[in-house]
């Protein structure tokens, strides 16, 4: 496997583990972490060297869907957050660290 190769892989991964966020599919979540993980480390394996215009688009793509992948976690995070608030009758804003954020 070469370096563009295992990119793709590991965009291929990003996009399973995005699809796993939107359905709220755990399992499917975990096996495309692992697998990106998995991805990332043959990457590593195949070393540093120069990047030609292809390898750093693929590169600048997997970074911009592992972004879309944050924000998803991010969003899912403050729904929580907001919920649990609710739950305790905090009904504040839900983007600041309270007592509910430590519990």
């Amino acid at each position: 496997m070469n370096r563009r190769e295992a990119l793709i892989r590991v965009i291929d991964t990003l996009h399973g583990e995005i699809a796993a966020l939107k359905s709220n599919d755990v399992a499917g979540l975990e096996r495309a972490t692992a697998a990106k993980l998995t991805a990332i480390e043959m990457l590593r394996d195949l070393g540093d060297g120069p990047a030609g215009p292809e390898l750093r688009e693929l590169a600048n793509e997997a970074d911009r869907l592992n972004e879309t992948c944050r924000i998803y976690v991010n969003l899912m995070a403050a729904n929580v957050r907001r919920r649990l608030q609710l739950l305790t009758g905090e009904g504040g804003n839900a983007y600041r660290r309270g007592p509910v954020a430590y519990a």
